[in-house]
């Protein structure tokens, strides 16, 4: 048995409501342990043997049935987010900026790898460690210059979800 996360893409914005509340019931159906919820924003927690992909299959199909909507699932080992919380690729972050960890659903090609790593500019900077992606917004989110339709155009088919560093290092708090 091992311990996971589950971040859920692009919930509780506008009509896509997800209540945890109802999402933690159905991990429990599908006979997942200790299963938890960390803020509104589709990040759940549970314990489960076998691995990561084949717990993202499942719970997307879980999830969409429930809530009647597509719910792409991007599932991460306690470990994983750990380090992914750890990393600190741009040094410290000052104060005003913005440090967000992008998921995505599959590992990045090479080409994909060098399409992310071009968005960078003065004001955002993007840089790839293992599987995900770091970026810096060197002030607040809604400032960035990197809006979707970069990342869309950068990552055409492999879609990816987002959390704030800070966020996720509280949420490693509950693992």
């Amino acid at each position: 048995m091992a311990r996971f996360v589950a971040f859920l893409r692009a919930v509780n914005v506008g009509p896509r409501t997800v209540t945890m509340a109802t999402a933690r019931k159905a991990l429990e159906e599908l006979g997942f342990d200790e299963v938890g919820s960390y803020v509104n924003s589709g990040n759940l927690l549970f314990t489960a043997a076998g691995k990561a992909a084949d717990h993202e299959t499942a719970i997307r199909s879980k999830l969409e049935g429930v809530f009647g909507f597509e719910l792409t699932t991007f599932v991460r080992t306690a470990a994983q987010v750990k380090s992914l919380a750890s990393q600190k690729p741009f040094g410290n972050i000052a104060p005003g900026h913005t440090h967000f960890a992008l998921l995505p659903l599959t590992p990045l090609t090479a080409k994909e790898r060098a399409a992310v790593e071009a968005l960078s500019n003065d004001h955002d900077e993007v840089v790839v460690r293992g599987r995900d992606v770091h970026w810096l917004i060197r002030s607040k989110s809604t400032e960035t210059t990197l809006g979707p339709k970069a990342w869309k155009e950068a990552l055409p088919t492999n879609p990816t979800t987002a959390r704030n560093t800070t966020m996720l290092t509280k949420l490693t708090e509950k693992l």
